[in-house]
């Protein structure tokens, strides 16, 4: 899987969670989940539990306290898979 593949998985995991959409549809890796997504911190758990279930992977919780940008997101999902 390239970067690009992994971009618009995350951005598919990310929308049901996301309450800004306009800054969805112009996401890039350095996109802020918590303040440019306006995607709450309870909610950004559930964001890396889906990412675990997608990709097959176990993210650790010192690492998911790391995915603060979508970059984060797609840099773990390349590094565990």
């Amino acid at each position: 899987m390239n970067q690009q593949e992994a971009l618009d998985k995350v951005v598919s995991i990310l929308k049901p969670f996301v309450k800004n959409t306009d800054a969805l549809a112009s996401v890039a890796m350095e996109t802020s989940i918590l303040k440019d997504l306006k995607v709450n911190s309870a909610r950004l758990v559930d964001v890396v539990l889906e990412i675990e279930d997608t990709f097959g992977i176990e993210v650790k919780d010192e690492d998911a306290d790391k995915v603060k940008t979508v970059g984060d997101a797609v840099k773990l999902i390349l590094a565990n898979q």
